[in-house]
């Protein structure tokens, strides 16, 4: 009888294999040197897995206890920075595993039944991006927060709205800020709505068909906090949905700050001079002296860039592959990884730099005298009158280029002169073509009137508990 051979791999998985890994294939294949920060998740997830096997007696009591106690030292060894990671072992599920086996003998080598790297790599993707759900959620209430707090302070000052960067009507400047709370609350729900979605335990579907051995995938999912588990084992093995939603969702995360931060750009130049960004979140000139450049809204508004490619990749990633698991997705990893830290860090500076943040209500309001700026509540004063709107808005431009050839604003403009234009008229015409006026006549829900913005600032306070 024939002796079987060795494996020549000296790989865990290399019992089928003659010959041992080119060098230059485990260069090109390592994923350690990224996914190393998975390790908590891959530990917690090996201990949940693992007291449901000792319940489902594929592990004994005392193998249970072994295994416990190894991952748990392996774990403070990572965490102080003495364990040693070994790029021949791939990735962290395997060099946690084999330093695991390595310590405690064949009961660490019983750990991985009923699994494989596929569904343990996805459970550990999960439980990452759960937390960082959550870390984003605690983020955005810190920004939403910085904007309602700015939008009080700045309760009743008058700024230019802008359509088209041009000057179109008044407003206040604290329906500017509530603007910006609504945008981002949309990016909380999305994000709390990806949470939920992403929250389904994957493990016990193995490689790709689930698993002969008798286990109890319920078990497993609650003891890791899951809502439940997933549904298909083929669907599990390959789906990166839940990665490509969260980037995607970060991805408005950093169009909203980046919107933000080319108007915090715009305003702190001295054409605009409507914000004092602090001398702490800005930068001076190597060579002019009289610099001070918004430095971190230009960096925000630079680190869109990567976030939007990160979401690309993940999308170019999946979108050729077959059912079920492919190598290709060793690729998910460091798009999602970059993408977390610069949406956090992006958000943490930014409601910094907010809480920072003053306006120069004085140059706001003075913006608002030119442009003839209440001009569509000329138009709106005879629609009240029963001037069939598109009339309204022909003699309104009339008269509003007659200001331009004049070189004044409407309300600069006598009774008579404004009567010229329409006999319906009179004298309390002025009382719309002030900027006050023009504001609080803005009483349609979501307008920027007085009271309108109140009801906001108070809503908002309310919904984030600020006293």
């Amino acid at each position: 009888m024939t002796e079987p051979k060795k494996s020549g791999s000296g790989k865990m998985w290399g019992g089928r294999f003659s010959e041992g890994t080119a060098a230059s294939v485990e260069a090109f294949s390592a994923s350690i040197h990224y996914d190393s920060r998975l390790y908590k998740y891959d530990i917690a997830g090996s201990k949940a897995h693992a007291a449901m096997l000792a319940s489902q007696g594929i592990l004994t009591k005392e193998e249970l206890a072994t295994i416990t106690d190894g991952l748990t030292a392996i774990e403070k060894e990572i965490d102080q920075g003495t364990f040693e990671f070994r790029r021949e072992l791939e990735d962290i599920h395997m060099n946690i595993e084999k330093s695991l086996v390595e310590r405690i003998g064949p009961a660490g080598a019983k750990l991985h039944s009923a699994r494989s790297r596929n569904d343990q790599v996805a459970l550990d993707f999960k439980m990452y991006l759960r937390d960082q759900c959550d870390t984003l959620i605690l983020l955005l209430d810190d920004i939403r927060k910085a904007f309602v707090l700015l939008a009080r302070k700045y309760l009743g000052n008058i700024m230019p709205g802008y359509t088209h960067m041009q000057r179109a009507q008044p407003v206040q400047i604290a329906h500017h800020m509530l603007a910006y709370y609504e945008m981002f609350s949309r990016d909380r729900e999305r994000m709390v709505d990806c949470r939920k979605r992403l929250n389904l335990s994957p493990l016990g579907c193995a490689a790709m068909a689930g698993t002969g051995l008798p286990i109890d995938r319920e078990q497993v999912a609650k003891a890791l906090g899951f809502d439940g588990v997933t549904a298909n084992s083929m669907d599990t093995s390959g789906d990166r949905d839940y990665a490509i939603e969260f980037t995607s969702d970060c991805t408005m995360i950093q169009l909203h700050l980046s919107r933000l931060s080319e108007e915090l750009v715009l305003w702190s130049s001295q054409e605009f001079d409507f914000v004092n960004i602090s001398d702490k979140f800005c930068t001076g000139s190597s060579i002019m002296p009289q610099k001070k450049n918004p430095d971190i809204p230009e960096l925000i508004r630079g680190k869109s860039g990567r976030v939007v490619g990160s979401l690309m990749t993940l999308i170019t990633l999946v979108k050729g592959l077959p059912l079920t698991y492919n190598r290709d997705l060793q690729e998910d990893k460091e798009p999602v990884f970059d993408t977390v830290d610069t949406v956090s860090a992006s958000l943490s500076i930014m409601a910094e730099l907010l809480e920072n943040l003053s306006f120069n209500t004085t140059r706001m309001l003075d913006a608002t005298k030119t442009g003839c700026i209440t001009a569509t509540d000329l138009a709106d004063y005879l629609v009240l009158r029963n001037v069939p709107f598109r009339e309204a808005h022909g003699i309104v431009g009339r008269a509003v280029a007659y200001c331009l050839e004049k070189g004044c604003e409407l309300p600069d403009l006598t009774l008579e002169e404004l009567a010229s234009f329409s006999k319906e008229i009179s004298k309390d015409v002025y009382e719309v073509l002030s900027v006050e006026g023009s504001v609080n006549s803005r009483i349609s829900t979501g307008g920027t009137a007085i009271q309108r913005v109140e009801e906001a600032v108070t809503a908002a306070e309310k919904k984030l508990g600020i006293a």
